[in-house]
């Protein structure tokens, strides 16, 4: 049973004050707080959306069990070439969790084209998505309500592969050990090509959102549904590129493999890099979006 929490806007304002790295303070200055009319199921259920800079509309997608800060690195070098959206996805980050909720990829992409619509955005919108993000960006695409003109996939996952539901009691005890400290930096510093480099901001943000107010029983009803899988097919007609990282420890060369066989786009590999570009090589990335979306 999860113990009594703040709201989740309530979560962030607090755990605002605490933040070490001054990169996610400024994004998380940016953020608006939005009722979905679609989504919420009351006047006071908010959901968190960044959104920072002047220009053409980029909607950028976080990974598994992260929040709008895992774009903290790339906001500075894109804040004033693009108007940056960087929401929350539903299950994840500091998000409601209604506790009925169905925390699929089908809810998730429902609540992307719910804050489309509610920012009222008429232009295209240039899309990016990382990790866990990069399989729901695949499936956005698709989307006639979404309006997206290209897509940038930063080590992808979920494009192929089947969904492998996880009954319970295994799905709570999953959570429980995704919760541990010790299990939560380990990934973290798996995430870059030198662990040495997951320092204590790198490791705070990781966890950030752990108080949130149904933490637990989303995530483990989105182990029960089976989690991102096979979300390539069918491939949408905007033009696709991917970047990978060349020392990426969490997705191994038979998921890249298989990606790549699959989309049959360009691609490029950043030396040096782990399985997040945009956190490991932001200029690198920032520089392939500004040439990629203009």
């Amino acid at each position: 049973m999860e113990k009594p929490s703040n709201t989740p806007l309530e979560e962030l304002n607090k755990v605002k004050g605490t933040l070490i790295d001054p990169l996610a303070v400024h994004l998380a200055e940016s953020i608006v707080w939005l009722n979905l009319k679609e989504i919420s199921t009351n006047s006071t259920e908010l959901y968190p959306v960044a959104i920072i800079g002047k220009g053409s509309p980029v909607l950028l997608l976080h990974g598994f069990d992260s929040c709008f800060m895992e774009y903290r690195r790339l906001v500075p070098y894109l804040e004033k070439k693009f108007k940056l959206i960087i929401p929350d996805m539903y299950g994840f980050g500091f998000c409601p969790r209604p506790k009925d909720g169905n925390f699929g990829a089908t809810s998730i992409v429902k609540h992307l084209e719910q804050v489309i619509e509610a920012l009222k955005i008429t232009s295209s919108i240039g899309l990016v998505g990382a990790s866990m993000g990069g399989g729901i960006a695949m499936k956005l695409a698709r989307s006639p309500h979404a309006k997206i003109n290209k897509v940038l996939l930063l080590s992808p996952a979920g494009v192929t592969g089947k969904e492998t539901p996880i009954p319970p009691p295994l799905d709570a005890l999953g959570v429980c050990f995704l919760k541990q400290r010790f299990v939560r930096e380990d990934l973290c510093r798996k995430a870059f090509s030198n662990p040495n480099d997951a320092g204590l901001a790198e490791k705070q943000i990781a966890s950030i959102h752990l108080n949130v107010p149904g933490w637990r029983s989303s995530l483990a009803a989105f182990a029960r549904g089976g989690g991102i899988a096979n979300c390539g097919l069918p491939i949408p007609p905007q033009p696709i590129n991917i970047l990978w990282g060349a020392n990426d420890k969490i997705l191994n060369n038979k998921l890249k493999k298989d990606c790549m066989d699959l989309l049959c786009c360009p691609s490029k590999e950043i030396d040096d890099c782990g399985h997040l570009p945009h956190i490991d090589k932001p200029l690198i990335v920032s520089d392939y979006c500004s040439q990629f979306f203009n």
